[in-house]
């Protein structure tokens, strides 16, 4: 089989396992192949018992089905601790936050919990809502589909969103770093809009776990070396070295080197 074929349908898997299930559509448009490439596809991945068809989606099978986000946000829980409590002492009281996706966002809103006359201007919903219990905040949401599992708004209107801010800080995830560096998401979408809050924000952090390093994902937007402060649990693998070294001060290690 061609190396871009395996290479396409790690990706679908993948995907699915980070999302919980996506729809043919939207893999096509992610992988840049047509619909009748990714249902061919389909008939080799939904073969076996991990993933399944279901009304022009493919999903987790009902063996391994969880909810994606609640799975993903359980992952490394120690490691995205360390790294959000890091990142919270950086940021002051009312100080201005853009706020991105993810988990380990999640775990830096948790982690501001304390802070007060915060305005949190995120896309993240989970985060707007750990954030809520302080009535000093000021959260700003965009409008449009939430996605769900994920509970957050991606797309044009929450480009557009935050297209009219201006913030000290913004934190953000990334889906996956490239061995060049590059900063991957699973879909274009995402990316826009992590590149709009690093632009209109002050100082850009990057916050993720070192199993990110080498981690496949189809959108490319932006490169490490351009992000102010990168904060992760531990040292990447020994083939990031190098990459890792190339930021000199710019990356801390929340736990340490291994």
């Amino acid at each position: 089989m061609a190396s871009k074929k395996i290479r396409r349908r790690d990706l679908i898997q993948q995907v699915v396992q980070e999302r919980g299930g996506v729809s043919v559509g939207a893999l096509a448009e992610m992988l840049g192949v047509s619909t009748q490439t990714i249902r061919r596809d389909l008939d080799i991945l939904c073969d076996g018992e991990n993933l399944r068809r279901a009304h022009g989606r493919i999903e987790l099978a009902e063996s391994r089905l969880n909810t994606p986000f609640d799975q993903r946000a359980g992952t490394n829980l120690r490691g995205k601790r360390s790294v959000s409590e890091l990142v919270a002492s950086m940021i002051p009281n009312g100080a201005n936050v853009f706020l991105s996706i993810g988990s380990t966002p999640l775990e830096v809103a948790k982690a501001l919990s304390g802070h007060q006359e915060l305005t949190v201007i995120t896309n993240n919903l989970s985060a707007a809502m750990a954030l809520s219990n302080e009535i000093s905040n000021r959260i700003l949401l965009p409008g449009g589909e939430l996605r769900l599992p994920d509970r957050d708004f991606i797309g044009e209107e929450a480009t557009d969103f935050f297209d009219r801010f201006r913030a000290e800080f913004a934190v953000f995830g990334v889906a996956g770093v490239a061995h060049d560096g590059g900063l991957l998401e699973f879909h274009p979408a995402e990316v826009r809009v992590r590149m709009k809050m690093q632009q209109h924000a002050a100082k850009s952090i990057l916050v993720i776990d070192s199993s990110k390093f080498g981690r496949i994902a189809p959108a490319l937007g932006g490169n490490i070396s351009d992000v102010d402060v990168v904060v992760c649990d531990r040292t990447p693998a020994p083939e990031f070295s190098d990459l890792a070294d190339s930021l000199g001060e710019a990356i801390t290690y929340s736990q340490g080197e291994r």
